[in-house]
Formats: structure tokens, C-alpha cells, sequence
């Protein structure tokens, strides 16, 4: 029977499960990477586990988020992360080394195999041929252990790609924000989206790269291409060609939708203030002034976009209201525009060079200005995600950024005719210069594992309870992302490996009260949060699950959940609900008395629930839809004490 690609790679891997569509699957997994603002936690998770080695075939260990040394905590985390490599037989990135997706795909990406990373943009991988997925630290450090990874299969969506792009203006990340336009934040829920069709063999791996990060906006469980001779010129140019293998979809492979994608009709793209999925076009938003560009991350800043921007930067200088920052994704990206003049021009123009890491896209320094207007070729343009809270984010190509930079304003360089010159897009270059020296390999010698003072235990959750008699602390809309939930930024993410601190950050961008509601209603039953669709999208960061267990959250009923939060709900052995009636969500407020009994044998039987609002009078049902798997999660406490449980 002929199979797709996302197919093929699933049946070689596959330890149990049959590939239907929202059936149960366990998977051998190649490789599992993580980075310092998750990974801290997923190995002192692993270390909790008790087992003495990784057991994949590759671990990797990133720092690239939490780079700001303002105090001890951060550079004492990279310490524990280096002797947790070291001990557990991981390779470690250094600080310095590169944004983990990038480095990762120049590095140790490979086509048909599978690859697990401890952040939401793992997909970047998928521009190599690689099936890669982010998940929460806890499953992350299970599978390191040698378990397989456990997903209900995703229908499998066609993107045919046909045409090419009008270069140069005209580049991926246009791609990827008309498919979010046309798909929204919640078109990928449950699906992976697969691209073929001809033009697909027009774009190089790092363009690839760019539309799979992104796919991660979409809610997808990933993002793939083919595995072709574009694929083999990457991969020869890193030095590996040893890891190449041509992969494609069988002729009459069958797909649960097909999409239908012409790139030389895609013009730039812009999305708007507050959401990835809120698109138009550059030609709508010109002359909107802009404050300030940044350009980078690790869906823009392979050494193609950095060369293209050098090209439209170079003898001209940024406009004088304009504050332009670049951050490199990766050392060998910084090397090759240093070596080949880029870097000089960028300097030149007036660039603020920033280092190889994820910075302001993750709040890691270059915050907007009060109300200010910055654009960006990041992915998430989440209200405060950049650190102040009114400032009005865009997200762009490198090249319209660019040209933002110069005119200080968005400008329809297709149809405007301003004197702009044509960058010279960058090809693939046929030798990358591979530099290894900030990777370090696993070691035979283990030595000691190093922990700070604000290095804390894992808290672990005790099993479910028959009855949840509980408050309602807060009450929420469509789409709360994790951001939402548990913020990032210099302030709060540094409290990453201390639980008991980052949790005084819950849902404080959104009620400040939230903390102390929590703290209140924990000796009396605990809480309960109400959400609405699309509940827990973004990042895979699990501390966005793991700090409302560790305040009392029971569980959580929504609309819809986002896929890694709904995970990392159930690996903390808090409840995710879903409303049978999703009318039901606007007649509950926060203050109302939550009562469920039978709650354990609902859960073991997969029954529905019933809800029982004392403080209002009414009853509803809710449904978990958990798995066999998860049933056995939720009932023991979650992950952890199941795993402990299955190898003690």
C-alpha cells in the first residue's frame, strides 16, 4: 500500500500502536535535545527517574534562552546542565555555541529519523527530512530513559507546494505566515502537515527550516519535507553526507486533506499585533512607522538570511528612529559573515550585534520602548512576550524587515518603487566551515553533578483523589498560551529550576491575584482553571503545568487544548477536562465551587464526569478522552511516580 512520508518513518519506528488516525502509538526515538529554559528541569527530572545512562542513540544538552548573567542563577544552571551531560552521557552546546534548532539542524539533523526537543520549534528539523517534535522536559527525560515516546497518531495534511518565490523579496517565512493566515493558530491541531509537489525542490533546507519552525503557530504535531538532492547538498556541505537518505511520499500515498499551495503567488507578509495568525500583507501596512527590527531566532537566522540582509544593509545606514538588533544563529553562521564581509556591513549600517541565542524573542533583553512598534522575524508576537507589555509586535521576513530598518517604516518594495537594491540571495554554499570545539561529546567519565542554591527538588503530585472539591480560581478566554500561563523573560525564567519560586509568576501577566487565590484555596480543596479553546498554546515549556500543580491545580477543563500543554497537564497529574457542552464555560465564574466525585473510576472506566457547580446550582458533564496510558498517569500522579514506579 502505498504510504506517505510521515508514514514511512513512523512504521520503521514503530513499538506498538497501528497508524490510525487518533490511535495510541510508541515510537523509538533517535534523538532527544533540550535547551536551559526546559532542560534544566527535564534532566534534574531524569536524574529523579534513577537511571544511570541516556539510553537513545544521541542526547544533546543546548544553552541558548537564559544567557543574561545578571546573578548567579543562570550561569549556575549552565554549570548543572555541563555536569549533567557529562554524567549522564549527553553531548553539551556551549553558551555561545547557537539557538538549538539551528545548531541542530546544521549539526545532527537527519532525514527519516525522529527527533524529540524540549521546546515547540523542534520542527525546524523537519526542513532535513526529520520527523521532530517538541514535548514537555518530563517526557523528554522518560524517553532519554529509554522508553518510547506514546502519541495518539495525527491525520497527516498534504501542503503541494507549486511555482517558485519571487526572489529576493519574496522568501519562506511569507510562506508560512499565508498558511497561517489561511489556517490560523488552530488549523494544525492533530495534524502533521507534509510538503511535496514540484516546488517544494525549489527551496533550499534552511527555507525549509523557516515554514517547519512556524508550523509549530499552526498547532501542528510537526512539519516535514522530502528528502531530496537539496536535502543531500545541506548535509554534504555540513560534512554529513554519510546521513543522507532520499525520502519521499509513494505515488497514490493517501492524505486526510490536501492543500493546495502556488508559491509564485505569495506576496510579503506581515502578522499584526497580538497573534501569529493575524496576517495581511506588507502592501496593507504601508507607511506604518516602525520604532524598532529585530532579525533573527531560530526561524530567520541561518547564514542566508544574515547574508541577505548584509546585502540590502551594505553602504546604507539604518533610518534614525530605527534601533535594529541581529542575533546569529549559530557560531558557524557568525563565522561565515565575519569571514565574508557581512558582518562589517551590518556593523556599518548601524546593527547592535547580539550573540548566537535566542534573546529578545524569548524576553531575553532587547525590549521595545513604551507603545513602540518593533517587527521582528520571530515567530510569536504574543501580548508581553517581549518584554513590554503595550508595545505593538510584527512579525517579518529578514527582508522586509530590512527594508523596515532603512525607510523606518513598512514599504511595498513590489509595488512602491523605491530605490532599494536587490540583495543578492545567498545560494547553499558548498563547504560550511564546521567547527565542533563548543560541542562537547559524551564522556566515559562521569564526575560529580553540580547544583547551585537555586537549584530545587521535583515536586511530584500525589495520586488522584476520588473527589475534587475545588475553587474556581480563574476564569479564561480562546487561546491562553503558556506565555500566559507562566511568562518568560529575564525576570521570571531564570526561577526555572526552582519551582516553589517560579510559581509566583502564574498568570501574572494576566491577574495578579491568581498567586494568592491559589495559596488561599490550596488547604481547602485546591483549584480548578476554566479555559476556553486552544487552551496552553506555544511554547512546550512544562512549568506552565508544573507550577499550577505545585499551587493546588487539580485540573483544568477547557474548550480544546493545545497538544504539549494537555501532555504536561497529565505527566503532573492534573486533570484536563474537556466540556461536553462548551456553552457551559460562560455560566461558571472564578469563586464557584467545583464538585466532581467518582472521579477514579470515571477516569479508569473513560466515563464522562459529572460537574457539580455548589456555588451556582447547576451540574454539567465534562469528558478526559485519556488514553489507556494516560488514565494510568493521571491515576498515580503523573509521570514521574509512574515511571519510577516501572523501573524501581
Amino acid at each position: 500500500m502505498p504510504s506517505n512520508i510521515v508514514e514511512k518513518i513512523f512504521q520503521s519506528h514503530l513499538v506498538y500502536g497501528d497508524l490510525k488516525a487518533g490511535v495510541p502509538i510508541g515510537l523509538k526515538v533517535d534523538e532527544v535535545y533540550t535547551q536551559d529554559a526546559t532542560g534544566t528541569m527535564a534532566w534534574l527530572q531524569f536524574e529523579a527517574i534513577g537511571i544511570d545512562r541516556v539510553a537513545v542513540p544521541v542526547a544533546v544538552s543546548y544553552v541558548d534562552h537564559n544567557m543574561v548573567q545578571s546573578n548567579y542563577m543562570n550561569p549556575d544552571d549552565h554549570a548543572f546542565l555541563q555536569s549533567a551531560a557529562r554524567r549522564f552521557g549527553a553531548y553539551f552546546s556551549r553558551p555561545g555555541n547557537g539557538i538549538c534548532h539551528q545548531v541542530n539542524l546544521e549539526r545532527f539533523a537527519a532525514p527519516g529519523k525522529i527527533a524529540l526537543g524540549t521546546d515547540s520549534h523542534t520542527p525546524t528539523n523537519g526542513g532535513a527530512g526529520m520527523l521532530a517534535m517538541g514535548v514537555g522536559g518530563l517526557d523528554a527525560a522518560v524517553v532519554m530513559g529509554g522508553a518510547p515516546f506514546e502519541l495518539n497518531m495525527p491525520m497527516v495534511t498534504l501542503i503541494r507546494l507549486s511555482g517558485q518565490l519571487r526572489q529576493p523579496y519574496v522568501t519562506a517565512m511569507d510562506v508560512i505566515l499565508e498558511i497561517l493566515r489561511r489556517l490560523t493558530v488552530k488549523g494544525g491541531v492533530g495534524r502533521i502537515f507534509e510538503y511535496g509537489g514540484d516546488g517544494a525542490a525549489s527551496l533550499d533546507v534552511t527555507q525549509r527550516a523557516t515554514i517547519t519552525n512556524m508550523g509549530a503557530e499552526l498547532g501542528a504535531t510537526t512539519s516535514i519535507f522530502p528528502s531530496d538532492e537539496r536535502t543531500l547538498e545541506f548535509l554534504r556541505a555540513q560534512g554529513r553526507q554519510g546521513d543522507w537518505i532520499a525520502l519521499k511520499a509513494d505515488d497514490g500515498a493517501s492524505y486526510a486533506e490536501v492543500i493546495e499551495l502556488d508559491l509564485s503567488a505569495v506576496e510579503p507578509m506581515v502578522a499584526q499585533p497580538h497573534s501569529p495568525d493575524n496576517v495581511t500583507t506588507v502592501r496593507e501596512l504601508t507607511g506604518t512607522k516602525v520604532d524598532q527590527v529585530c532579525i533573527g531566532s531560530c526561524t530567520n537566522s541561518s547564514y542566508q538570511s544574515m547574508r541577505s540582509v548584509a546585502a540590502l544593509l551594505k553602504d546604507n545606514t539604518v533610518a534614525e528612529r530605527v534601533n535594529l538588533l541581529i542575533n546569529p544563529g549559530s557560531r558557524q553562521v557568525y563565522d561565515m559573515i565575519s569571514r565574508d564581509g557581512s558582518l562589517t556591513a551590518l556593523v556599518a549600517a548601524g546593527a547592535r550585534m547580539l550573540e548566537s541565542s535566542c534573546g529578545p524573542c524569548i524576553g531575553m533583553g532587547g525590549a521595545p520602548g513604551s507603545g513602540q512598534v518593533s517587527v521582528r522575524t520571530f515567530n510569536r508576537n504574543f501580548e508581553g512576550r517581549s518584554g513590554t507589555k503595550d508595545a505593538k509586535v510584527y512579525l517579518a521576513s529578514p527582508i522586509t524587515c530590512a527594508i523596515a530598518a532603512l525607510t523606518g517604516e513598512f514599504s511595498d518594495v513590489l509595488g512602491s518603487g523605491l530605490n532599494i537594491p536587490s540583495p543578492k540571495m545567498s545560494t547553499e554554499p558548498e563547504v560550511y566551515p564546521v567547527c565542533d570545539n563548543m560541542i562537547i561529546p559524551p564522556s566515559s567519565d562521569k564526575g560529580p553533578i553540580v547544583k547551585g542554591p537555586n537549584i530545587k527538588e521535583v515536586p511530584v503530585k500525589s495520586p488522584l483523589s476520588d473527589e475534587i472539591n475545588a475553587e474556581v480560581l480563574i476564569t479564561l478566554g480562546n487561546n491562553i498560551t503558556t506565555d500566559d500561563i507562566m511568562p518568560a523573560g529575564a525576570k521570571v525564567l531564570p526561577f526555572r529550576s526552582n519551582i516553589p519560586a517560579i510559581s509566583e509568576f502564574v498568570f501574572s501577566n494576566i491577574d495578579s491575584g491568581f498567586v494568592g487565590r491559589a495559596a488561599e484555596s490550596k488547604p481547602k480543596g485546591g483549584g480548578i482553571i476554566i479555559g476556553g479553546e486552544n487552551y496552553g498554546q506555544g511554547s512546550s515549556r512544562e512549568h506552565a503545568a508544573l507550577a499550577p500543580m505545585f499551587l493546588g491545580v487539580h485540573a483544568v477543563i477547557a474548550k480544546s487544548f493545545a497538544r504539549i500543554h494537555r501532555s504536561n497537564l497529565i505527566n503532573f497529574g492534573i486533570l484536563p477536562l474537556t466540556f461536553e457542552d462548551s456553552g457551559i464555560a460562560g455560566k461558571i465564574n472564578a469563586g464557584d465551587r467545583l464538585v466532581i466525585k467518582g472521579i477514579r473510576e470515571a477516569v479508569t472506566n473513560g466515563q464522562t464526569c459529572t460537574v457539580e457547580n455548589a456555588t451556582a446550582g447547576f451540574t454539567f458533564t465534562c469528558v478526559s478522552n485519556l488514553n489507556s496510558r494516560e488514565r494510568e498517569l493521571i491515576l498515580i500522579g503523573g509521570l514521574l511516580p509512574y515511571t519510577k514506579s516501572k523501573t524501581l
